[in-house]
């Protein structure tokens, strides 16, 4: 009798557990749509790249270097007055040219902002809105697992969708249709490498060699370990608690985060910053004989937080250890940008070197080591934190030094300045978003009236001195006047409902040359301001 009762309260229980079990471990649907680049952009991009450039030998074709910084606040940095970390090699380059008061990206993320690089246009025309995924969720206990177990912070996660499957996963990145900058150098006769990190994709047809570059040296995706993990006394780790962290700690080194000369994975244990520079430095000596383009997209100062105990003992008086090591990490960066342009200097190349030098974004303030105060909010958003940005040029011999050009530029403008400066024209195919900075400056003309942002449902533009932010999710929306208020503190939006009016309408003209993103973004970032609450898909 006994074992009869207890088989009826069992029973039920083990069905129940099946149940759960099943639900929790049943695969999510998968989509497996291959991403196709667009035809004709395709067609004509064979074309333009394999017609023949006429000669002019009268025409010295100058070096490009481009010095690309990873979420790095514009107020990290003593060129624009930051206390934090005196970086004298970043304000040297900026002093030797101009420096911009108003420098943007066209993303407040890693992955599009270096597709609007790399191509002069927005991404968003050819669909590189969102960070490209490695996973995404297999089954239901991966998905609510993540969404309601996992501290993750900032980060939600959008509800669930048909997932892509590996082989679409695989054709994600920037568009084959798409031109790069070291597409434009390469067809011009220039030898192209790239030194640091990539994060356009990281499969067949998409690596750094397919893109037109000679030479690569770096890893694939959004970070690497700059160092392994080990017991070197030499190097300063410091651990975060958010989840991305752990992620960035066990992945670092494997996969796509190896680090790789071209195709080969190397066993690199020197700090990766310093090895960058030692890359760059071979780079510019192999090639100095010849026109070259080199891009060094450095991964400093993105997470994980780590740095040789020489930059960590440069910040003695910094009680907090987060902080302390991120602003060692960025006086290594410093010390490597001041590595290359000595390089340029001592080779006799510097009257005919342009150099280059931004952020990808604002900086990560979820990492509580930065604010990028006075500026709102950071890294994500589209506040000015997370997309007005530290941005310089110099060319000796062509532009003044001590330069300072206070109206908006955006880093679409890298492309068209490269362009321009080795005579390379441009198809009629497609729209370019960019200026010609070095022309720019010197006329001193307007860069830029209107600039814009969109990832997901969250959007904004800036007209003038007038900004326009809208939330992605609540679609809630404020206006600024950049002009008095740079620091976004006071909405005038029911004040000025024609502005409002005037902006929304100039963003849905923007618009209508937009495509629609290429791949699903699997989160969204909730930023909390007390009363204000703003989302912006990733």
């Amino acid at each position: 009798m006994a074992l009869s009762k207890t088989k009826k309260i069992v029973f039920p229980i083990l069905i129940i557990i099946a149940i759960l079990a099943i639900f929790l471990f049943w695969p999510i649907n998968t989509d497996g749509t291959l991403i196709k680049p667009d035809k004709k952009l395709l067609e004509g991009k064979v074309a333009f790249l394999s017609r023949k450039v006429p000669t002019d030998t009268t025409f010295k074709k100058p070096n490009i270097i481009i010095l690309l910084a990873d979420d790095l606040g514009k107020y990290d940095i003593s060129l624009y007055g930051g206390k934090s970390t005196p970086t004298p090699q970043i304000d040297s380059l900026a002093a030797s040219g101009v420096t911009f008061q108003d420098g943007y990206v066209s993303a407040s993320i890693c992955s599009p902002s270096r597709a609007g690089i790399l191509t002069g246009r927005y991404q968003e025309r050819f669909g590189h809105e969102f960070q490209p995924g490695d996973r995404y969720p297999k089954n239901n206990l991966e998905y609510y697992g993540f969404k309601y177990l996992i501290n993750t912070n900032g980060w939600r996660l959008n509800p669930k969708i048909n997932y892509p499957n590996k082989a679409s996963i695989a054709t994600q990145g920037l568009p084959q249709s798409e031109i790069t900058f070291a597409d434009l150098a390469k067809r011009e006769g220039y030898s192209t490498g790239i030194i640091g990190k990539w994060h356009l994709g990281h499969n067949k047809g998409f690596f750094p060699l397919d893109r037109g570059f000679d030479y690569h040296y770096g890893f694939y995706q959004a970070f690497s370990l700059y160092t392994p993990e080990d017991d070197n006394p030499d190097i300063i780790n410091h651990y975060h608690k958010d989840f991305t962290a752990k992620m960035i700690w066990g992945n670092g080194r494997v996969g796509i985060g190896q680090i790789r000369r071209d195709t080969t994975i190397i066993n690199n244990k020197a700090y990766l910053t310093e090895t960058f520079a030692d890359e760059a430095e071979a780079f510019i000596d192999r090639n100095k004989t010849k026109p070259f383009l080199l891009y060094v997209p450095f991964n400093a100062p993105h997470t994980p937080f780590q740095v040789r105990k020489k930059y960590y003992d440069r910040f003695p008086n910094v009680k907090d250890e987060n902080k302390r090591v991120y602003f060692a990490m960025i006086s290594a960066l410093d010390d490597a940008v001041g590595r290359i342009r000595a390089k340029i200097k001592k080779e006799g190349l510097e009257d005919n070197t342009l150099i280059i030098f931004a952020s990808d974004n604002g900086g990560a303030d979820y990492t509580f080591a930065t604010t990028n105060a006075p500026l709102k909010a950071g890294k994500f958003s589209h506040f000015e934190g997370g997309v007005n940005v530290p941005f310089a040029l110099s060319w000796k011999g062509k532009i003044k030094p001590h330069t300072i050009y206070k109206t908006p530029v955006s880093t679409l403008d890298i492309f068209s300045t490269i362009a321009a400066a080795i005579h390379s024209d441009l198809p009629k195919d497609r729209v370019y978003d960019g200026v010609d900075l070095i022309s720019t400056v010197n006329e001193n003309k307007e860069a830029h009236k209107t600039l814009y942002w969109r990832s997901g449902d969250a959007k904004a533009i800036r007209s003038g001195d007038w900004k326009l932010i809208i939330s992605g999710k609540t679609h809630e929306e404020w206006l600024y006047n950049l002009a008095t208020d740079k620091s976004e503190t006071i909405d005038l939006a029911q004040k000025n409902p024609a502005k409002v009016k005037e902006l929304h309408i100039a963003l849905q003209n923007w618009e209508k040359g937009l495509i629609k993103p290429l791949w699903p973004n699997l989160t969204h970032y909730e930023f909390d301001f007390g009363k204000q609450k703003y989302f912006v898909d990733l």
